[in-house]
């Protein structure tokens, strides 16, 4: 074309946990039954929706008002409903005009980082969650910034790493923390997160911080809110219902920003979000009609107990799985649904490979593994072997070597069986 069209960013947007569904996809297609443990999707994995839930939601389809535009920012009840929810909490609250719904997370981190001025750095964990490093990179240009979560900490965050940085380095604007994160599982404390917010005020920073999973957090783990101890550091607090009810094709998130009053130029950042979305008119209106009758329903914290009761006993059965083999190394996550396992420095090397008995199947995976990282070898071949399809550890923006799978399948004997199988094929490739 006469003039470049691409944008600078382009190359940046990668997704692992979705990209490495072609190549499932090629071995499927010779033959081999895919098991999917590549993304947190609980009700592909067998999650029963809660019948009450059902039940309010179909009463919602059909009352005409489902079927209009919402107000912009979402619906004004929705948004009263989970500011009162705040106002019972101790620390900052948000006020309805400042909780902002999108259509999924997905779409708020894409307006997060894309209306920042390109200059305006988000530093973020490593391992990180690849829409939140692959939004940042690809609105700056430049390789995602990153501080270290250390695996040899129980993968919390290393505070000096994430502070050397920030003070050396006048670019950064904002501090992103996942908490429960993902793809760890870890839980920060009230501690950890006060340090976070010191450093973020010193240096007059804003705070993004991604609560996902915060709902989802395993029983006597305990848990702080951003808003508990922001004081009045600027911040975005990110939620969704997708993992919780669980509806993830609901594609309903929303933002609660604290402090956007106390900065001019935060306050005329968020003015730029909600810009934003009356562009777009509104996000779906239907699932924000639910939240206040599902959240707001007396069942829906045992509800949410029975989850975390069950991905904690799942985390274990991993755990007790893959916890003695040498040259790995397992931590029991504390939330969420994921489970990650590290390979020790050195253990990895290109001339590994696992018995793949589909000849067809076997001279593919040879193709495509040459060159590419030591883990993401590893979970080729794993795909070729077993069908199971997991996530490569440095696909999450990360030097260090591992991967992910989720808690998420729902058939015992199933499950069992695919943890037996990767403790059996770890073996194999690292022996």
């Amino acid at each position: 074309m006469r003039r470049a069209i691409v944008h600078l960013g382009a190359k940046q947007l990668t997704y692992e946990i979705r990209q490495i569904v072609s190549v499932a996809d090629e071995i499927s297609s010779l033959g081999k039954d895919i098991i999917w443990e590549n993304i947190g999707d609980p009700v592909e994995k067998g999650a029963e929706i809660e019948p009450w839930m059902k039940e309010i939601i179909m009463r919602l389809t059909a009352e005409n008002g489902s079927y209009r535009y919402t107000a912009s920012q979402g619906d004004l009840e929705t948004r009263k409903f989970l500011s009162r929810r705040l106002e019972g909490r101790e620390g900052s609250d948000a006020s309805p005009d400042d909780i902002i719904f999108f259509n999924g997370l997905g779409d708020a981190v894409a307006k997060i980082f894309g209306f920042l001025k390109r200059e305006a750095r988000i530093i973020g964990p490593s391992p990180a969650y690849s829409t939140h490093s692959s939004a940042e990179a690809a609105h700056s240009g430049y390789e995602h910034l990153t501080y270290k979560l250390d695996p040899e900490n129980a993968w919390l965050p290393d505070i000096e790493d994430l502070r050397n940085k920030v003070k050396y380095n006048d670019s950064i604007a904002g501090i992103l923390l996942i908490n429960p994160d993902n793809p760890t599982g870890v839980v920060y404390s009230r501690e950890l997160l006060q340090q976070i917010v010191d450093i973020a005020s010193e240096h007059d920073l804003f705070i993004i911080a991604d609560e996902t999973y915060c709902n989802l957090v395993f029983p006597d783990v305990e848990y702080t809110y951003i808003n508990e101890i922001i004081g009045d550091v600027p911040a975005i607090s990110m939620k969704s219902i997708s993992k919780e009810y669980p509806w993830p094709g609901a594609r309903c998130g929303w933002l609660e920003v604290y402090n956007r009053h106390t900065d001019e130029e935060f306050d005329n950042y968020i003015l730029s979000l909600i810009n934003a979305k009356r562009l777009e008119v509104c996000s779906t209106t239907l699932p924000q009609l639910s939240i206040p009758l599902i959240m707001g329903d007396p069942r829906y914290p045992d509800h949410l107990l029975r989850q975390s009761r069950t991905l904690s006993a799942r985390a274990d059965e991993a755990f007790d799985a893959l916890k003695d083999i040498k040259g790995i190394k397992v931590i029991k996550p504390q939330a969420a649904l994921y489970f990650t396992v590290l390979f020790e420095e050195g253990i990895l090397n290109d001339r590994q490979s696992l018995k793949i008995d589909e000849p067809e199947i076997r001279a593919y995976i040879e193709r495509v593994t040459a060159g590419m990282p030591l883990d993401k070898r590893f979970v080729y071949y794993l795909l070729g072997a077993e069908g199971i399809c997991v996530v490569p550890l440095t696909g999450f923006c990360s030097e260090l070597k591992g991967f992910r799978f989720t808690l998420l399948e729902t058939d015992d004997e199933k499950r069992e069986k695919i943890y037996r199988a990767i403790r059996s094929r770890v073996e194999e490739f690292i022996s």
